[in-house]
């Protein structure tokens, strides 16, 4: 039996073993499901604090995107409309660059229209690049001796080294011309005049094929036909010649550089050559003085031999001489009329003094 205590007035409740334990597990029961339900409660709580965060967090992060999008947006607009603003100042100085012309033209004979081209671009040379180049040589090309002549030449110098040289020609024509021509029309005569007058580069200014999207791009380089040759508009006349001379003044250290290493080859090559020569002439001396070396040796040795062989003979004489000598020194009359009695029967009677010298 168990005993319990009545919560509401406080008297004993005697209950046996199976209802004491069947209470217990009803109350274990509640309790635990008041616990879970406790606990799922406050996961759900935090849950949705959590859920709520981070919406509020990704709410901050799309208005922040959108406030930097807005803002972008503006700053394309900006610069969409500055770009439109540049380009439409371009296109009006271009189109009232090309009103002039045209309104020259119409004004112009074909010659003038020509003239006025190189007239233009001989005053911006003046304008622009000659207080910056007042050494450098721009001048009509007036020289046809070989039977062409360019517009224009342009050269400068640094300390007296030529570093650039341009040939220049300027062509126009009329937009009433019947026959137009073309920029490539004059390529091979640029290309010769550049040759002829001995020029680095070759320029055609030129305002042909006005519709042209190649010309009126920009500098337009045409080396893959004629070498360093470019084709431009007017108002790249002074560009190009500032590109040209910067790229040209980087190019003088190597040339000095380079000239520099040349004359020393010609100096190490000069004095390979002498000594060379010098080798080639010691060792033909040589050969000479040789050959007359052992001549003189074969002459001495003849000569020794044929002194030997005179020496010899007169050793020879010598031996024969003294032979004869001692035997005309023991020569005597006795000996000479020995065994002839007719011999000293004369000698007698000649010598009848008896001299002991004849004595027989």
């Amino acid at each position: 039996m168990k005993e319990l205590i009545c919560p509401n007035c406080g008297k004993p409740l005697v209950v046996n073993e199976a209802d004491y334990e069947s209470i217990v597990s009803q109350v274990k029961t509640a309790e635990l499901e008041a616990e879970v339900t406790r606990r799922v409660n406050i996961v759900k709580i935090e849950e949705q604090h959590r859920a709520q965060a981070e919406l509020l967090k990704k709410e901050n992060e799309i208005t922040t995107l959108k406030a930097a999008a807005q803002v972008a947006q503006s700053e394309a607009i900006v610069r969409e409309k500055g770009l439109k603003e540049q380009y439409e100042a371009k296109l009006k100085l271009a189109q009232e660059q090309v009103d002039y012309y045209k309104d020259l033209k119409t004004k112009m004979s074909t010659k003038m229209v020509g003239e006025t081209l190189e007239i233009h671009c001989s005053t911006l040379f003046n304008q622009l690049l000659r207080p910056l180049m007042p050494n450098a040589y721009f001048e009509k090309d007036n020289d046809a001796s070989g039977g062409s002549k360019g517009d224009f030449i342009f050269r400068d110098s640094d300390n007296g080294q030529e570093y650039i040289s341009i040939m220049f020609e300027m062509k126009n024509e009329m937009d009433e011309t019947a026959t137009k021509h073309k920029n490539e029309d004059f390529f091979k005569k640029l290309d010769q005049d550049r040759r002829e007058k001995h020029c680095e580069f070759a320029v055609l200014v030129s305002l042909l094929e006005p519709d042209s999207e190649l010309y009126n791009g920009g500098i337009v380089d045409v080396s893959y036909k004629y070498d360093k040759m470019y084709v431009i508009r007017p108002q790249f006349f002074i560009p190009l010649i500032t590109l040209l001379v910067q790229t040209s003044k980087k190019s003088i250290e190597y040339q000095r550089q380079l000239a520099i290493a040349k004359a020393q080859s010609i100096d190490v090559t000069n004095f390979e050559n002498q000594l060379m020569d010098f080798k080639d002439k010691f060792a033909n001396n040589y050969r000479l003085a040789s050959e007359k070396f052992h001549k003189a040796i074969e002459e001495i040795d003849k000569s020794i031999d044929h002194l030997q062989k005179i020496k010899d003979a007169l050793l020879g004489s010598e031996n024969n001489l003294r032979l004869a000598n001692d035997k005309a020194e023991a020569l005597t009359i006795k000996k000479l009329t020995r065994g002839n009695p007719t011999m000293q029967a004369k000698f007698k009677e000649v010598h009848t003094d008896s001299s002991s010298d004849y004595a027989i």
